[in-house]
């Protein structure tokens, strides 16, 4: 009985030890109710690209002349004509990209665009993909007559009950449905095709597609450091004596002469103004180059084109005067995207 005893408490003894073993680490427990919260910071495609997440954007061509506002505010005195000759525009596009019935009639802090309506218009999406919305794909099968009465109502196949052991072919067959006796095969009657000899007709020759020709009678030239239309050669617009050269003030220089003296187009263009209705200017015509240049001839005796006249280089569009200045010259005006800029840099060296 005591040797007994003693071989438990030896035992309880031994399990004791075995707990109590400092060398031991007790087994991690993990709490599983709770979400194993990961590091969530990511790096963005634009931060690895770029380092730093920031998108670099295209910077604005700045080569360019073209310093002109896409609207104005018309002032005092203002006129639609003025207001094109500053901008280097043709004063009825201005009227058709406002919708002015009479160009006569601005008002003053009156907003008028100087570009057309198209320019405004930006793309939906760089992307370019439209939304639309989505159509169904697999349409319902049938519809019952209580669809009328508020509710859709789809009918599908009836489930069918069969026994365990039934093939495949015999479900297949029940599911379509009770067999149906075959048509008997009526023949069908053919006729004999009647073959027609094929009509040949002659050949159509369509006229040669004849394209407007430059009224300079030379493609355009582009600068290529600034994209900008320019003029491939300019001419004297009269021949006489510079007396009045080109400043801030006076935005062109005046060539004295006699009255009746030819006034020649000084390049090729398009009559865009031909009037009096320009203050300070007498008789004027305006002729547009291009998208780059404008040149302006004033205080003229007598006009000799119109506006709308397609014009060459040399061609003879007016007779000098006096009209609205206080002696006969040719006030004479070269501008590069409505800017005034000095003539005698464009014009060649030797005179008429």
């Amino acid at each position: 009985m005591i040797a007994r005893r003693a071989a438990c408490l030896l035992t309880c003894l031994l399990f004791a030890a075995c707990a109590t073993d400092p060398g031991r680490t007790p087994a991690p427990v993990v709490d599983r109710t709770k979400p194993n919260v990961a590091n969530t910071s990511r790096t963005t495609p634009a931060q690895n690209e770029s380092g730093n997440g920031s998108t670099s954007s295209s910077a604005k061509n700045t080569t360019s002349g073209d310093q002109r506002s896409n609207s104005y505010v018309v002032k005092k005195g203002d006129t639609l004509y003025g207001i094109a000759l500053e901008n280097g525009l043709d004063y009825k596009e201005i009227a058709a990209w406002n919708q002015l019935a009479d160009v006569n009639l601005i008002k003053v802090d009156q907003t008028l665009r100087l570009t057309p309506p198209d320019e405004d218009k930006t793309a939906a999406g760089s992307t370019g993909v439209v939304m639309r919305p989505l159509a169904a794909e697999n349409p319902p099968l049938t519809k019952s007559a209580d669809a009328a009465k508020g509710g859709e109502v789809v009918i599908y196949p009836k489930a069918l009950k069969l026994s365990y052991n039934t093939d495949a072919a015999t479900v297949a067959r029940l599911a379509d449905g009770p067999l149906k006796a075959a048509e008997p095969v009526r023949p069908v009657e053919t006729k004999p095709v009647e073959v027609k000899p094929a009509e040949i007709k002659p050949a159509e020759v369509k006229p040669a597609e004849v394209k407007p020709v430059d009224p300079a009678g030379k493609p355009p030239v582009v600068n290529p450091a600034t994209g900008d239309e320019e003029v491939a050669a300019w001419g004297w617009p009269s021949t006489g004596k510079v007396i009045t050269p080109f400043s801030d003030a006076s935005k062109g220089i005046d060539i004295g002469g006699k009255v009746g003296q030819p006034v020649l187009a000084a390049a090729g263009g398009k009559v865009v103004y031909a009037g009096s209705g320009l203050r300070g200017y007498g008789k004027l015509v305006i002729i547009k180059h291009n998208k780059t240049f404008l040149s302006a001839y004033a205080h003229n005796s007598q006009l000799l084109v119109k506006e709308g006249d397609a014009i060459k280089k040399g061609d003879k569009i007016a007779e000098m005067g006096s009209s609205d200045a206080e002696q006969v010259k040719l006030h004479f005006e070269i501008r590069r995207f409505g800017k005034p800029v000095d003539p005698n840099k464009y014009l060649a060296a030797d005179k008429l």
